[in-house]
């Protein structure tokens, strides 16, 4: 029991994570808003016993991404982000739908965004985006690809062109700063880290 103004409260009860740190506890969630992005606010109590609304960002259950390679070169997606209105390269690939296996996403995104079959699709890494905010996850493949089909793309501002580049060009962008998609650069990490492709700019 702690006392705030005289008044006497319980405490609430923090969660421990293995090394004995304070977690938050969840109390309720409401959705402020769902468009193209879904924003839930969470009741939440602090460590401190403290009660916070904290935003969260549950758009889709997971996102993929993958790293398609033949031979010495690496095909890419290229398209135009508002957002941050330029246009860059990046992995083809994006949301996962609710039961759907991340493969299978991988496989679905790949034919999709820029008309390619994978022939084989190995994991390689899965990592938070933003983890501050989005409870989803990034699943990375590497791939190697038998053919390509024709592209179905699934909104009228999905507009990808398909990039073949050799991996030292990718390389060198990477070095000058050029490449600014974050699956891009960790699946080029993870691949090298992997021995799966080699190190950037060797």
């Amino acid at each position: 029991m702690t006392a705030h103004d005289g008044v006497l409260t319980r405490r609430a009860r923090v969660r421990l994570n293995a090394s004995g740190e304070p977690r938050w506890r969840w109390i309720t969630t409401r959705e402020v808003h769902r468009g193209w992005v879904r924003i839930d606010a969470d009741e939440v109590v602090l460590p401190t016993g403290e009660r916070t609304i904290f935003e969260v960002d549950r758009t889709v259950p997971f996102t993929v991404g993958t790293l398609v390679v033949d031979g010495g070169d690496v095909l890419l997606g290229r398209q135009y982000r508002y957002a941050i209105d330029r246009w860059i390269l990046d992995l083809p690939g994006g949301g996962g739908n609710p039961g759907e296996l991340p493969d299978v996403a991988a496989r679905r995104e790949l034919q999709e965004e820029v008309g390619l079959h994978a022939r084989e699709l190995l994991p390689l890494h899965t990592f938070f985006k933003n983890p501050g905010r989005s409870v989803w996850p990034t699943h990375l493949f590497i791939a190697s690809v038998s053919g390509a089909g024709q592209r179905i793309p699934e909104t009228p501002a999905e507009r990808v062109r398909l990039v073949r580049m050799p991996l030292a060009e990718l390389d060198s962008l990477i070095m000058q700063g050029e490449i600014v998609d974050s699956p891009l650069l960790v699946a080029r990490m993870m691949a090298a880290a992997k021995g799966l492709l080699p190190q950037v700019g060797a």
